[in-house]
């Protein structure tokens, strides 16, 4: 199916795949919420409101500003942890800068049903977006890249624009979307991280200036047999949920770390961790910054061990400087697996090999917890957002409730402001 006309399709979306649209929705709520208590969050907002200002309610705060700012600092808390929602195909993440675009556009009567449904229809052309832009340039782009589509053709349809208009805002945000090199990022990991934020401003800036007349058809990455599974194929369905705040990437490490800490005794001497190529690159083992211990694998392995965890407060504050977790994120050693290289994007895999106490212990190949084929269960969902969200004005289960029974976007807003 066209891009184009499934965006401006009224036929109703399966009910599993609505049912998947609010389990996404709560967790990247509970990431924001998580997110919204960092520096990047903080210097975001700040931004949006007072740089970016306008009438739009400032999720995560209490002030307010224009649609851009909103899609602009609120894909930027959500990425500020890096605990949301991802899809592996694609290296990177849907929902995340798909939320951002949609709540700055969403009007406060709009029912819970049809804003679940433009949710999900956000994430099937985010994904598909970045799919084809993966197969057809040399570098690995960040999400913004791709989400920015994906927003423009939500936000197309809150304005009400045509078929023609539409295919303009999906082509304007196409060539202005951040196309900003993730291998940056991951190398020197900073707080410009996904794009995300970037990405949904810019898709919301393409359909108003669409609307307004400006052209920019055709969006190239809209076009070609990578579409030709939308609308029987549920790309929301292949996400994967992240059980931890650190990049995917790292998250089979850790895995296989955990896996033989039970069994451990005595000191840990030395770890050795097989793994593929691109996890190697997390390489910051002694991070300044919650963005370098964000973008880490030997940190939050090194967090595993010590902690049998890895929580947000694991990766900010005094973690950073705990003797303990570092002493460890010493001792790891890191191996390129030809193994794990060659199923990578698809399957990400690790295995560790610990010795400790005079006797070494090797792990079975481990992939992360909570891929689409082994999901989170609703009560594990509930807990993260209840860890996540622990720092949020009022008390998190009850935010996490509002989230899950809202009745239109202004409740749902209503959730995410301070």
């Amino acid at each position: 199916m066209d891009p184009v006309d499934f965006l401006l399709s009224d036929a109703p979306l399966p009910d599993q795949v609505i049912a998947q649209a609010r389990r996404c929705l709560l967790d990247l709520v509970g990431v924001g919420w998580g997110g919204a208590a960092l520096p990047l969050s903080r210097i975001a907002r700040d931004h949006a409101a007072e740089d970016l200002g306008g009438a739009v309610p400032l999720p995560f705060d209490t002030r307010r500003a224009g649609s851009m700012g909103v899609a602009l600092a609120t894909g930027m808390t959500i990425d500020a942890l890096d605990g949301h929602d991802g899809a592996n195909l694609t290296k990177g993440h849907a929902g995340c800068g798909v939320l951002a675009g949609l709540i700055a556009v969403a009007p406060d009567e709009m029912p819970a049903a049809p804003f679940l449904d433009l949710l999900a229809r956000g994430y099937e052309v985010a994904i598909r977006a970045g799919i084809v832009q993966h197969a057809t340039c040399p570098d690995y782009h960040t999400s913004g890249a791709w989400v920015a589509v994906a927003v423009a053709g939500l936000a197309g349809r809150m304005l009400g624009l045509d078929r023609a208009a539409m295919a303009h805002a999906l082509g304007i945000a196409e060539y202005h979307g951040p196309r900003s090199q993730m291998m940056r990022v991951i190398d020197h990991p900073t707080m410009l991280k996904d794009g995300s934020g970037q990405g949904a401003m810019i898709g919301v800036q393409a359909a108003q200036l669409a609307a307004r007349g400006f052209t920019g058809a055709p969006a190239l990455v809209a076009q070609g047999a990578g579409w030709d599974d939308l609308g029987t194929r549920w790309m929301i369905h292949e996400q994967y949920f992240k059980p931890y705040p650190v990049c995917r990437w790292a998250q089979p490490c850790v895995e296989a770390a955990l896996s033989l800490r039970p069994a451990l005794s005595g000191p840990i001497e030395r770890v050795v961790i097989e793994t593929f190529h691109e996890s190697l690159r997390l390489a910051v083992a002694r991070p300044m910054t919650t963005e370098e211990a964000q973008y880490s694998t030997a940190f939050p392995v090194a967090v595993a061990l010590a902690r049998g965890r890895v929580g947000p407060s694991d990766v900010s504050g005094a973690a950073l400087t705990d003797p303990a977790i570092l002493a460890l994120a010493d001792r790891i050693d890191f191996r390129e697996s030809a193994e794990a290289n060659a199923v990578f994007p698809a399957i990400r895999q690790a295995r560790a090999r610990i010795t400790a106490g005079g006797q070494t212990h090797l792990s079975d190949w481990h992939r992360p917890r909570w891929d689409a084929e082994a999901p989170p269960t609703d009560a594990e969902l509930a807990a993260k957002f209840d860890e996540t969200a622990a720092g949020a004005p009022r008390p998190a289960p009850s935010i996490r409730a509002a989230v899950e029974r809202f009745a239109h976007v202004g409740a749902l807003r209503r959730a995410m402001r301070c």
